[in-house]
Protein backbone atom coordinates (compact mmCIF):
# COMPACT_ATOMS: atom_id res chain seq x y z
CA UNK A 1 0.00 0.00 0.00
CA UNK A 2 1.44 3.25 -1.10
CA UNK A 3 0.28 6.40 1.06
CA UNK A 4 0.99 9.78 -0.98
CA UNK A 5 0.28 13.27 -0.37
CA UNK A 6 -1.33 14.87 -2.92
CA UNK A 7 -2.18 18.67 -3.80
CA UNK A 8 -4.54 19.67 -6.46
CA UNK A 9 -4.67 22.92 -8.80
CA UNK A 10 -6.46 24.66 -6.20
CA UNK A 11 -3.62 23.97 -3.93
CA UNK A 12 -5.81 21.91 -1.09
CA UNK A 13 -3.22 18.93 0.29
CA UNK A 14 -4.59 15.56 1.16
CA UNK A 15 -3.78 12.38 1.54
CA UNK A 16 -4.41 8.93 -1.20
CA UNK A 17 -4.12 5.57 -0.51
CA UNK A 18 -3.29 3.19 -3.33
CA UNK A 19 -2.07 -0.18 -4.17
CA UNK A 20 1.17 0.98 -6.26
CA UNK A 21 2.00 3.72 -8.19
CA UNK A 22 0.47 2.12 -11.53
CA UNK A 23 -2.70 1.89 -9.60
CA UNK A 24 -2.35 6.07 -8.63
CA UNK A 25 -1.25 6.97 -12.78
CA UNK A 26 -4.35 4.96 -13.79
CA UNK A 27 -6.59 6.14 -11.40
CA UNK A 28 -5.25 9.93 -12.33
CA UNK A 29 -5.69 9.38 -16.39
CA UNK A 30 -9.04 7.93 -15.51
CA UNK A 31 -10.44 11.08 -13.82
CA UNK A 32 -10.72 9.12 -10.53
CA UNK A 33 -8.29 10.71 -8.17
CA UNK A 34 -10.22 14.02 -6.97
CA UNK A 35 -9.46 16.77 -4.42
CA UNK A 36 -12.41 16.13 -1.23
CA UNK A 37 -12.47 19.72 -0.92
CA UNK A 38 -13.51 21.22 -4.41
CA UNK A 39 -13.27 17.72 -6.41
CA UNK A 40 -10.39 19.29 -8.94
CA UNK A 41 -9.40 15.97 -10.86
CA UNK A 42 -5.92 18.30 -11.43
CA UNK A 43 -3.83 16.01 -8.53
CA UNK A 44 -0.29 16.17 -7.82
CA UNK A 45 1.75 14.14 -5.90
CA UNK A 46 4.39 16.07 -3.56
CA UNK A 47 7.32 15.04 -2.96
CA UNK A 48 7.93 12.71 0.19
CA UNK A 49 10.40 10.76 1.78
CA UNK A 50 9.90 7.42 2.31
CA UNK A 51 9.41 5.99 5.98
CA UNK A 52 11.18 2.82 6.86
CA UNK A 53 10.47 0.91 9.95
CA UNK A 54 13.60 -0.72 10.66
CA UNK A 55 13.03 -1.81 14.25
CA UNK A 56 12.63 0.49 17.68
CA UNK A 57 15.56 2.98 16.80
CA UNK A 58 14.56 6.64 18.56
CA UNK A 59 12.98 9.23 16.12
CA UNK A 60 15.80 11.67 14.71
CA UNK A 61 15.27 15.42 15.44
CA UNK A 62 12.72 16.59 13.08
CA UNK A 63 14.92 18.43 10.02
CA UNK A 64 14.61 22.34 9.92
CA UNK A 65 11.92 22.90 6.92
CA UNK A 66 12.60 24.60 3.75
CA UNK A 67 11.04 27.84 3.59
CA UNK A 68 8.45 27.02 1.09
CA UNK A 69 6.74 23.84 3.54
CA UNK A 70 6.74 26.74 6.29
CA UNK A 71 4.33 29.48 3.57
CA UNK A 72 2.09 25.95 3.47
CA UNK A 73 1.65 25.77 7.01
CA UNK A 74 -0.66 28.49 7.80
CA UNK A 75 -2.81 27.18 4.47
CA UNK A 76 -2.96 23.66 5.76
CA UNK A 77 -4.41 24.72 9.46
CA UNK A 78 -7.16 27.08 7.90
CA UNK A 79 -7.80 24.27 5.76
CA UNK A 80 -8.47 22.10 8.66
CA UNK A 81 -10.24 24.47 10.39
CA UNK A 82 -12.46 25.42 7.86
CA UNK A 83 -13.44 21.55 7.60
CA UNK A 84 -13.89 21.38 11.06
CA UNK A 85 -16.45 24.09 11.22
CA UNK A 86 -17.91 22.55 7.97
CA UNK A 87 -18.18 19.42 9.68
CA UNK A 88 -20.12 21.13 12.84
CA UNK A 89 -22.01 22.60 10.71
CA UNK A 90 -23.38 19.31 9.03
CA UNK A 91 -23.87 18.02 12.50
CA UNK A 92 -26.21 20.67 14.00
CA UNK A 93 -28.44 21.91 10.75
CA UNK A 94 -31.30 20.31 8.95
CA UNK A 95 -30.47 19.76 4.98
CA UNK A 96 -33.61 21.74 3.36
CA UNK A 97 -32.25 21.71 0.10
CA UNK A 98 -33.47 24.20 -2.53
CA UNK A 99 -36.40 25.15 -0.42
CA UNK A 100 -33.71 26.92 1.68
CA UNK A 101 -34.82 30.52 0.91
CA UNK A 102 -38.43 29.72 1.90
CA UNK A 103 -37.95 27.77 4.54
CA UNK A 104 -35.80 30.66 5.84
CA UNK A 105 -38.35 33.21 5.66
CA UNK A 106 -41.00 30.63 7.38
CA UNK A 107 -38.75 31.14 10.30
CA UNK A 108 -37.58 34.90 10.18
CA UNK A 109 -41.08 35.79 10.20
CA UNK A 110 -42.05 32.82 13.07
CA UNK A 111 -44.48 30.78 10.94
CA UNK A 112 -42.10 27.63 11.76
CA UNK A 113 -39.76 26.59 14.58
CA UNK A 114 -36.73 28.18 15.11
CA UNK A 115 -33.64 26.22 14.00
CA UNK A 116 -30.21 25.99 12.15
CA UNK A 117 -30.78 24.88 8.57
CA UNK A 118 -28.97 24.31 4.96
CA UNK A 119 -29.61 24.15 1.39
CA UNK A 120 -28.96 25.99 -1.76
CA UNK A 121 -30.22 29.25 -2.96
CA UNK A 122 -29.58 31.29 -5.83
CA UNK A 123 -27.33 34.55 -5.89
CA UNK A 124 -30.50 36.91 -6.09
CA UNK A 125 -32.56 34.44 -3.33
CA UNK A 126 -29.63 35.47 -1.31
CA UNK A 127 -29.55 38.53 -1.71
CA UNK A 128 -33.07 39.43 -1.35
CA UNK A 129 -33.07 37.04 1.92
CA UNK A 130 -30.49 39.45 3.01
CA UNK A 131 -32.62 42.98 2.02
CA UNK A 132 -35.17 41.29 3.97
CA UNK A 133 -32.63 41.47 7.16
CA UNK A 134 -32.78 37.43 7.30
CA UNK A 135 -29.11 36.65 7.97
CA UNK A 136 -27.74 33.59 5.88
CA UNK A 137 -24.01 32.86 5.04
CA UNK A 138 -23.02 31.11 1.49
CA UNK A 139 -20.86 27.92 2.88
CA UNK A 140 -19.44 26.06 -0.04
CA UNK A 141 -19.30 21.88 1.55
CA UNK A 142 -16.51 20.57 -0.01
CA UNK A 143 -18.01 17.39 -2.71
CA UNK A 144 -16.70 14.36 -0.35
CA UNK A 145 -19.63 15.96 2.49
CA UNK A 146 -22.39 15.86 -0.04
CA UNK A 147 -21.71 11.57 -0.47
CA UNK A 148 -19.94 8.42 1.05
CA UNK A 149 -16.94 8.95 1.77
CA UNK A 150 -14.61 6.51 0.53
Amino acid sequence: MKVLNLQCSQHHVFEGWFGSEDDFQGQVQRGLVECPMCGDTGVAKLPSAPRLNLGAQPEPAPAQQPASDVVSLPEAALQKAWLKMVRHVMAHTEDVGEKFAEEARRIHYGETEERGIRGQASAEETQALLEEGIGVLPLPIPKAFKGPVQ
